[in-house]
């Protein structure tokens, strides 16, 4: 069975967006909440990077560790999901978690900032694949439908990549032999608790 995972190439990046738009654009993710997003890395000095993020399914995710409701799911291709109907707003999922993935609707103290979402890796959530309450609560199941995720194919340069995790990161690790240079992954490691894709060996969690 394919680990799916996430690698955003900072030197392919050219902060266009058009991933955080394909995203709000596919699932119809209300006003204020932004499932993905690009961030600049040393921004205006030397060596300065943008990278698209979101929720990397981590290996060991730590939202899934601090939940006191145990909404969190991982399914077999190692998709952390969440059950809206058993989440309770309290947040900890978005001090716990290293990339700021997890969303909430509004501000606010425990209970009143509304059911927590995040990226799911287009792969919807509990209800019925394709149903419209799953495409209500989560957007729609591309998954399911033998597609990758919106954001990454709509991404115009290929910066960020989505798949099976081997596939992804000998895609990477070719670049980097090509061009020899940026084999830095941001967030990988921290993520799914391995070497660099960029680096011999890093394929593989």
């Amino acid at each position: 069975m394919a680990r799916m995972k996430f690698i955003c190439d900072s030197e392919r990046c050219i902060e266009c967006n058009g991933c955080v738009t394909a995203c709000k654009n596919e699932h119809e993710i209300p006003w204020g909440v932004n499932r993905r997003r690009v961030v600049t890395l040393n921004d205006g000095v030397p060596g300065e990077r943008s990278i698209s993020v979101a929720c990397m399914h981590c290996s060991d995710a730590p939202c899934m560790a601090v939940c006191p409701v145990n909404c969190f799911y991982r399914t077999d291709e190692g998709v952390v999901l969440h059950d809206k109907d058993i989440c309770i707003g309290c947040g900890y999922c978005s001090y716990a978690c290293p990339f700021g993935a997890p969303q909430f609707p509004a501000s606010g103290t425990f209970g009143v900032r509304g059911k927590m979402d995040k990226c799911t890796f287009c792969a919807g959530g509990p209800e019925a694949n394709g149903s419209e309450a799953e495409f209500e609560k989560y957007g729609r199941n591309r998954l399911a439908e033998g597609k990758l995720p919106a954001c990454a194919e709509m991404c115009s340069t290929k910066a960020l990549l989505a798949g099976d995790g081997d596939v992804v990161a000998d895609i990477f690790r070719n670049r980097v032999v090509k061009r020899g240079k940026g084999a830095e992954v941001w967030g990988w490691g921290t993520a799914y608790g391995s070497k660099q894709a960029g680096q011999p060996g890093g394929a593989k969690s």
